[in-house]
C-alpha cells in the first residue's frame, strides 16, 4: 500500500494543537492528544452528539449558537436554572428571576437573550413577566401585554426587537395574537392567520420571522412568513407535528426538529420557498429547545417519553468539521 507521502507528496504535519484555520483536506498529527485528524466540509447535513445538560428538562427557553448557547428555564417542575454551552459542556450560570416553562424566547448571541410569558406553575397559572439576560445576569423588564404558554417567537431575536406569537390563554383558548419587542415594551402588532399553540416552531427576526407546526387543532404543518408587517401563509411542512424545535436566521433559512405526535426525530430545512427533509436526530423527542442556524445548530434537553438531558449539534451540508483517524 502507498504511503500518505507517495499519495501528497508530504509527510503528514505533526503539531502540539489543531490549526487555527485548517483547510479541506488538511491532515495533521496532534502530538498532544496522540491522533491523527483532518479537516473535511460535509457533503450532507447530520447531527452529532454534544455534551448533555447538567439538569433534564423540557419546554425550556434557548439563545445563542452552536457553540455559545443559553439553556433557561423549563420543568415539568418550573425552574429557574439557566445553563451556557462552550461548544463542549454546559455551565451553570446565574438563574431567572421567575422560575417558569413553556415561555417565549429569543437571542441570536448567548449574551443577549429574552424570556417572556410561560407559566410558574401549576396550570393554568400563567404569567407576563419578561426578563433579559446580558450575559452575567437577568433583569426584569416591561411585561407582555397577553399572558400565554405554548407559544413562539423570531428566534433569531434581539433583546431590542424580536416576535413572540401565538400560543394560548388558556387551556383550548388557542390564539394568534403577535407581539412585538422593541426593547423596551411590547406593543399588539398583526396576528398569524391561523391560530395555534403547544409550542409551533419559529425562527428569525422582527421583520423577517416565519411560524410553523403546531397545534390549531389538529397537529398542522402549516407555515406562515412574516415581512415586517404581516403574515403570509406559505408551503407546510413535510411532517405536520407539534411540541417541536425552531431555529433559523430569517423567513428564508429556518430549521424545523424532532416533535409529536408520535415522537420524532425528523428534520427540515427552509429554504425561502420549500422544507426539504433532512437527516434525522439520533434521539427523537419533543417539547425540546433549539437554536443557532440551518448550518450550525443546537437542540436540547425534551422528552423521549422521560426527561433527556441530550444535547445534539447540527452541521449542514458545507459546514466544516475536524474528523478523527482511527485504525479501525
Amino acid at each position: 500500500m502507498a504511503s500518505y507521502k507517495e499519495i501528497f507528496g508530504t509527510n503528514i504535519e505533526v503539531l502540539a494543537s489543531d490549526p487555527a484555520n485548517p483547510v479541506a483536506g488538511q491532515v495533521w498529527y496532534n502530538s498532544t492528544s496522540n491522533v491523527v485528524k483532518g479537516f473535511a466540509l460535509t457533503a450532507a447535513g447530520a447531527w452529532s452528539t454534544g455534551g448533555d445538560l447538567n439538569t433534564a428538562r423540557k419546554l425550556a427557553g434557548s439563545a445563542g449558537l452552536q457553540t455559545a448557547s443559553l439553556f433557561y428555564g423549563g420543568g415539568p417542575v418550573a425552574t429557574a436554572a439557566t445553563e451556557s454551552y462552550d461548544g463542549t459542556s454546559w455551565t451553570e450560570v446565574n438563574d431567572l428571576n421567575t422560575a417558569r416553562l413553556s415561555a417565549h424566547s429569543f437571542g441570536a448571541v448567548y449574551t443577549a437573550a429574552l424570556f417572556s410569558g410561560g407559566t410558574p406553575g401549576p396550570r393554568p397559572a400563567m404569567t407576563t413577566a419578561t426578563e433579559t439576560w446580558n450575559g452575567t445576569s437577568w433583569t426584569e423588564v416591561n411585561d407582555m401585554n397577553v399572558s400565554r404558554i405554548y407559544g413562539s417567537s423570531s428566534k433569531y431575536g434581539t433583546t431590542t426587537a424580536g416576535l413572540a406569537f401565538g400560543g394560548e390563554t388558556a387551556p383550548g383558548a388557542i390564539q394568534a395574537t403577535n407581539e412585538l419587542w422593541n426593547g423596551t415594551c411590547w406593543s399588539e402588532t398583526n396576528d398569524l392567520n391561523t391560530a395555534r399553540s403547544s409550542v409551533l416552531g419559529g425562527a428569525g427576526i422582527s421583520t423577517s420571522a416565519l411560524a410553523f407546526g403546531g397545534n390549531i387543532p389538529p397537529t398542522t404543518g402549516a407555515t406562515e412568513s412574516w415581512n415586517g408587517t404581516s403574515w403570509t401563509e406559505v408551503a407546510d411542512l413535510n411532517t405536520a407535528r407539534n411540541y417541536l424545535g425552531g431555529a433559523g436566521v430569517s423567513n428564508t433559512a429556518a430549521m424545523a426538529s424532532g416533535g409529536t405526535p408520535p415522537n420524532t426525530g425528523k428534520t427540515e430545512i427552509w429554504n425561502g420557498t420549500s422544507w426539504s427533509e433532512q437527516n434525522d436526530l439520533n434521539i427523537a423527542r419533543n417539547e425540546l429547545s433549539a437554536a443557532g442556524n440551518t448550518t450550525n445548530g443546537l437542540v436540547s434537553g425534551g422528552t423521549t417519553g422521560s426527561l433527556t438531558a441530550a444535547t445534539e449539534e447540527w452541521n449542514g451540508a458545507g459546514s466544516p468539521i475536524t474528523v478523527t483517524f482511527t485504525d479501525s
